[in-house]
C-alpha cells in the first residue's frame, strides 16, 4: 500500500484524540462544561489551547507561502510579531482581567461579555450574528490550507482530508466541547511542536536549501530579503498587526481566557503561550521564506498556471514535495497540519455555535431553554457551522483573503469595545455602538467586492490572467482594511463615549469591576 505509514500515523492520531475526547468529556454535559470547561483549565491547557487555536494549516500553508512569495524573508516579520504582540503582550494585558470578570460575572460568549458591560441585548444579538457569520469563511480557509498539503503531498482528492477534519472536530465538540477541546489541544500542541521542529531540520539539510550554507547564501540573493517599495512595507504591516493584534478581539481566541482556572495560572500562561507562539508562528513563516529557494521560476510559474486565482496556497505542500520528506514525517507533518486545523476548527465551531444558541436564539425565542438543551442545540448548531464551512471552502479564494475578511470585520468590530472596556469605566453603550458599526463597515468593502466576484456580479480579470481589475485589487486588501477597521473603531469608542459622558449620560458600571466570585 502507497504512503502506508502516512496512513498509519494519521490513524494513530484519530484514535489518539477519540480516546482523549471519551475520557475527559465523560460527565460534562452543562453548558459551562461546553463552553468554558467549568473554568479550572492550568497554564498548559490554556496556552496550548491558545497556540494551536492561533496556528493552523491557514498559516503554515496560505500565510507563510503567500508572505515568502512577496516578502522573501520580511515574512518572519509576521511570526515574531504574532509571539510578542498576538501571545505574549495578548496575555499580559487581556488575560488576568478577562478571567476575572468573566469567572464573578458567569460570562460564558463574547455577545454576554458586551451585553452585561454595556447593559444592551441589542448589542448581544448583533454581534452573536456578527460573529456566527463571519466566522464562516475563518474555518473555511482552515479546510482549503489541508486540502491543499494533501493533494500535493499524496495526490488524494480534497474530500478525504476534508472529511478527516471535520469528523475528527464534530468527535470533539459532541463529546465535551471546551474541556475536551482543550485537553485534545494539549495532546496537539505538543504534535505541532514535534512536527515544525522535524520539518525545519529536514528542510535546512536538504540538498535545495545547503544547510545553514545556503541559507546565508539565500539571504545575500535579491529574494532573500528583497527590497519593498512603499506599498509593499504597509501591505506586510498590515499583515502583522492584523495576524498579531488581531486576535485581540477574535471571540474564539478572547473565550479562552474565560476557563482558565486562577490569576496564577494566567501568569505561566504567557511564558507557554509566547515560547510556543514564537516556535510555531516563526518556524512557519521560516519555511514559507524559502520559496525562492526550493523552487524554481518554472515550478512557481507552472503553479501559477494551474492554480490562477490561489497559487499561494500551492507554495508551501510543494516546497514539502520537492525536499522529499521520509513518508514517517510525511505523516507527522498532515498530523501536524490536522491537529492545528482540527483545534482552530473546534475552537471557532464552539465559539460560532454558542453565540448562536445561547446569545440569539436562547435570549430572543427561547428564554426558558434548560441547560442540558443549551447544551445539546450548541452541540448541533456547531455540526451544521462545519458543514456550512466546507461548502464556503470549495470557492477559489485564497486562504489569505478569506482570513483577512474575518479577522478585519471580527476583530474591526470588537476589539475596542472588549479590550478598552477591561480599563475604562468611561466606555458607554453609545461608545460601544460607535466603536462595533464603525469598525464593522470600514473592515467590510473587501468582502463585499470578493462576494460580487464569487457571485458573478462582477468579472475577475486577476481569474483570467490578466492585470487585476478593481474589485480583484479591493478583495486582496483585507488586512490594509482590518488595521486601518481597528484603529478607527478605537477612535469612535474614545470621542463617542466622551461626546456622552459630556452631555450627561454616563453609565454606572462598578459591578463590572467589583465583586465576589461565587462557584457557577
Amino acid at each position: 500500500m502507497e504512503h502506508l505509514w502516512v496512513w498509519v500515523t494519521i490513524g494513530v492520531y484519530i484514535v489518539v484524540i477519540a480516546a482523549v475526547g471519551i475520557v475527559a468529556g465523560k460527565g460534562k454535559k452543562s453548558v459551562a462544561d461546553l463552553t468554558v470547561g467549568g473554568r479550572n483549565a492550568g497554564a498548559w491547557l490554556s496556552a496550548l489551547s491558545y497556540g494551536t487555536s492561533y496556528f493552523s494549516a491557514v498559516m503554515f500553508v496560505g500565510y507563510a507561502g503567500g508572505t515568502g512569495f512577496k516578502y522573501g524573508m520580511w515574512g518572519i516579520l509576521a511570526g515574531i510579531g504574532n509571539g510578542i504582540f498576538g501571545a505574549w503582550l495578548a496575555w499580559v494585558v487581556l488575560a488576568r482581567r478577562t478571567r476575572e470578570a468573566t469567572q464573578r460575572l458567569k460570562i460564558k460568549t463574547m455577545p454576554q461579555f458586551l451585553e452585561k458591560r454595556y447593559d444592551s441585548g441589542a448589542i448581544r444579538i448583533f454581534s452573536a450574528l456578527v460573529i456566527f457569520i463571519f466566522l464562516v469563511p475563518y474555518s473555511a480557509s482552515v479546510y482549503k490550507g489541508i486540502a491543499s498539503i494533501a493533494d500535493v503531498l499524496l495526490g488524494i482528492p480534497d474530500t478525504v482530508c476534508l472529511i478527516i477534519i471535520a469528523v475528527v472536530a464534530i468527535l470533539i465538540l459532541v463529546f465535551g466541547g471546551y474541556v475536551v477541546q482543550a485537553r485534545a489541544d494539549f495532546v496537539q500542541g505538543v504534535m505541532m511542536i514535534v512536527g515544525i521542529a522535524a520539518l525545519l531540520f529536514f528542510i535546512i539539510r536538504s540538498g535545495q536549501v545547503g544547510g545553514f550554507a545556503g541559507i546565508a547564501e539565500h539571504v545575500r540573493v535579491e529574494n532573500g530579503f528583497p527590497a519593498l517599495d512603499k506599498a509593499k512595507w504597509i501591505a506586510l504591516m498590515s499583515l502583522v498587526l492584523m495576524t498579531s493584534f488581531g486576535t485581540w478581539g477574535l471571540p474564539h481566541m478572547i473565550q479562552k481566557y474565560f476557563g482558565i482556572k486562577d490569576d496564577k495560572q494566567a501568569k505561566r500562561g504567557i511564558v507557554i503561550s509566547t515560547l510556543f507562539c514564537l516556535l510555531i508562528a516563526g518556524g512557519g513563516y521560516f519555511i514559507g521564506s524559502l520559496v525562492f529557494r526550493v523552487l524554481s521560476p518554472d515550478t512557481i510559474s507552472g503553479l501559477q498556471t494551474e492554480h490562477p486565482q490561489n497559487f499561494t496556497d500551492y507554495l508551501i505542500p510543494t516546497i514539502l514535495q520537492q525536499v522529499k520528506l521520509p513518508d514517517v514525517l510525511v505523516g507527522l507533518t498532515l498530523v501536524m497540519l490536522i491537529a492545528a486545523s482540527v483545534t482552530t476548527l473546534c475552537s471557532i465551531s464552539l465559539t460560532a455555535s454558542s453565540v448562536l444558541s445561547l446569545d440569539f436564539i436562547k435570549s430572543t425565542f427561547k428564554k426558558n431553554m434548560g441547560d442540558k438543551s443549551a447544551a445539546n442545540m450548541t452541540k448541533i448548531l456547531g455540526v451544521l457551522f462545519i458543514g456550512v464551512s466546507y461548502v464556503v471552502a470549495n470557492t477559489k479564494t485564497p486562504i489569505l483573503d478569506m482570513m483577512a475578511y474575518s479577522w478585519g470585520i471580527l476583530s474591526g468590530s470588537f476589539l475596542a469595545p472588549y479590550a478598552i472596556a477591561l480599563f475604562w469605566k468611561g466606555l458607554n453603550k453609545a461608545g460601544a455602538w460607535a466603536g462595533i458599526l464603525v469598525g464593522f463597515f470600514v473592515a467590510l468593502p473587501p468582502a463585499v467586492a470578493k462576494m460580487a466576484l464569487v457571485l458573478k456580479l462582477a468579472e475577475s480579470s486577476a481569474a483570467a490572467g490578466g492585470a487585476p481589475n478593481a474589485y480583484d485589487a479591493l478583495a486582496g486588501k483585507g488586512p490594509n482594511y482590518a488595521v486601518l477597521a481597528m484603529l478607527c473603531s478605537i477612535a469612535a469608542c474614545f470621542i463617542v463615549s466622551l461626546i456622552a459622558n459630556a452631555a450627561g449620560k454616563k453609565q454606572d458600571n462598578e459591578f463590572f469591576y467589583s465583586g465576589v466570585v461565587e462557584a457557577e
